[in-house]
């Protein structure tokens, strides 16, 4: 690689980096209160799209600790979003699954969201929003990318998480 692609190439994730953060921003402005954090709300969607999953794999997965995610998963079974059940393939391991009502919250969260985010792009020129569609699979792609680094944070990082916070 060039030096000037390189330079290139750091310039461009610094943007990406920049315009995430920004749009976590309004992600967390566009979600509706519903008595779930961020955190139990990517948990949730995690087990939509990925199905029943070992505790510890969650944990790494979220970026949190696995005392932090067991907890997380013990409000959400009481909140009756999450179940466990024992693995067929090995009784001692617990597999956590999001419940259909787990799936109605994510659903009314989404609805609500889209919603939201049909108002701000009626603000946006035609060339914006098709500039928008035209960057949704690079977006999809950069969501999916494997991550390389550890995501779990060093012990006690995530005290307070709770069910509780707007999300």
């Amino acid at each position: 690689m060039e030096i000037s692609e390189a330079a290139s190439e750091d310039t461009l994730a610094a943007a990406v980096a920049a315009a995430l953060e920004r749009l976590i921003g309004l992600f967390r402005s566009l979600s509706p209160a519903s008595g779930l954090s961020l955190t139990s709300a990517a948990t949730l969607a995690t087990l939509e799209r990925s199905g029943s999953s070992r505790l510890t794999w969650l944990a790494a997965r979220e970026g949190v600790t696995q005392p932090a995610m067991t907890q997380l998963i013990a409000r959400l079974e009481d909140a009756g979003l999450v179940d466990r059940a024992a693995d067929p393939a090995d009784g001692r391991v617990v597999q956590v699954r999001i419940t259909a009502e787990g799936r109605a919250m994510l659903a009314g969260r989404r609805a609500v969201r889209a919603e939201r985010v049909a108002g701000l792009l009626d603000r946006l020129s035609p060339d914006e929003r098709a500039a928008l569609a035209a960057a949704l699979p690079a977006m999809d792609a950069l969501a999916n990318a494997e991550r390389t680094e550890p995501t779990v944070p060093p012990a006690g990082a995530m005290a307070g998480l709770t069910i509780g916070e707007r999300s």
